[in-house]
């Protein structure tokens, strides 16, 4: 056991998207900062430009530019994929939601999970609507049997699992039957960084912001709708996905839609707009956090990870259905709410990276130890 401390290296399922799970891996590389980082796919055009500056490799799957950009598409090669990726190091921080606990490796593995693979145990819920009634939805169901058994071998090789909220904490007990603590994602937003304005949004602030990927289950329709009903506020989606082509077709003249925009321009997004709504059950979200950090109030599901990063009444107002009517009223019910915007900063707080750091780097140190006293 080298007194220089143990070799780590980053697993991730791709990097092909700029997701809240993709900020949690630059906070895990910041923490290990000589870790090589290994991936199913990656495409510096598609997430964050932070990850150009990393050592990555990828699969032999990722010299296919068309799955870097459809990596759903590679679905039932993926398992192959995955335990095609040989990692050389003492201990493999695992950052996964479905392919990235399965790479192969003799080192000990510490994953981070951000949920159980929603496509194989909440798959309604992430097609948005029965998974019968569509070609993709029965090809998933068809090769569901063989993923889940591949998927459930794969958590077994682990040695700890950490769970990024409650309500993952209670999934990966009932999928594998493993006891996984939680450790909460950090939010990672210096709010003292340049801030860019963004044209495409017109005159400033006095608009509601959404943050998400478009993705059925994501409910940004849902958000959108709701503002059609109230003309006199203003929605601003910021996100990319499937259904952009969909939900554009529609849009009402008080909702924008962008894309692609830089971390300055998002930060101004924050700082200008009324609070956040965010209408999807979500593992953990981070966007109520990121909001919180520039002082914002969240509109927000009660479910899922927003329990344990919003608090009611304090940093943001919960609806109890995903549906516009519901948003609609608690989007109103926020404007009459006499926010404490310091304590809304304080509580994003809590969320802070260094605090993340040390607990991943403390995991890392005993779960590195213990392997080296067991093989002693």
């Amino acid at each position: 056991m080298s007194s220089a401390g143990p070799r780590v290296a980053i697993a991730h399922d791709y990097l092909t998207q700029r997701g809240g799970a993709e900020r949690v891996v630059l906070a895990m590389l910041r923490a290990f900062p000589d870790a090589t980082i290994y991936t199913t796919l990656y495409d510096r055009a598609l997430t964050y430009p932070e990850f150009e500056d990393a050592l990555i490799v990828p699969s032999a799957l990722n010299s296919l530019k068309f799955f870097r950009r459809h990596h759903r598409l590679a679905l039932p090669f993926l398992p192959l994929v995955a335990e095609s990726i040989e990692i050389d190091a003492d201990v493999v921080l695992v950052s996964s939601s479905g392919w990235a606990h399965g790479f192969s490796t003799r080192a000990r593995r510490l994953v981070y999970c951000y949920s159980p693979a929603r496509w194989l145990y909440q798959t309604d819920d992430y097609l948005g609507g029965p998974a019968a009634s569509s070609a993709s939805g029965l090809a998933l169901l068809a090769m569901r049997p063989a993923l889940r058994a591949w998927d459930r071998r794969a958590a077994q090789l682990n040695d700890r699992y950490l769970a990024i909220s409650r309500v993952v904490q209670q999934r990966i007990q009932d999928t594998y039957g493993l006891n996984a603590p939680v450790v909460p994602a950090p939010h990672s937003m210096d709010t003292s960084l340049p801030q860019e304005p963004l044209d495409d949004v017109g005159d400033g602030g006095g608009f509601h912001l959404l943050v998400s990927r478009l993705l059925p289950y994501k409910k940004v329709d849902t958000a959108i709708e709701a503002f059609r009903g109230m003309p006199s506020r203003r929605l601003v989606v910021v996100g990319a996905g499937p259904l952009e082509r969909e939900l554009r077709r529609t849009l009402p003249t008080n909702v924008t839609m962008v894309q692609g925009i830089s971390d300055a321009q998002l930060r101004w997004l924050y700082a200008q707009c009324v609070g956040i709504v965010a209408p999807s059950l979500e593992d953990y979200g981070l966007t109520p956090l990121e909001a919180a950090a520039f002082g914002k109030p969240s509109v927000t599901l009660r479910g899922g990870g927003y329990l344990d990063t919003v608090l009611e009444g304090v940093t943001g107002v919960h609806f109890d259905e995903p549906v516009p009517e519901a948003v609609a009223a608690a989007v109103a019910a926020a404007a009459e709410v006499p926010w404490d915007y310091e304590a809304i900063r304080a509580h994003a707080d809590r969320f802070s990276e260094e605090s993340f750091a040390r607990r991943l780097r403390a995991e890392v140190t005993a779960l590195w130890a213990d392997g080296a006293e067991a093989s002693g």
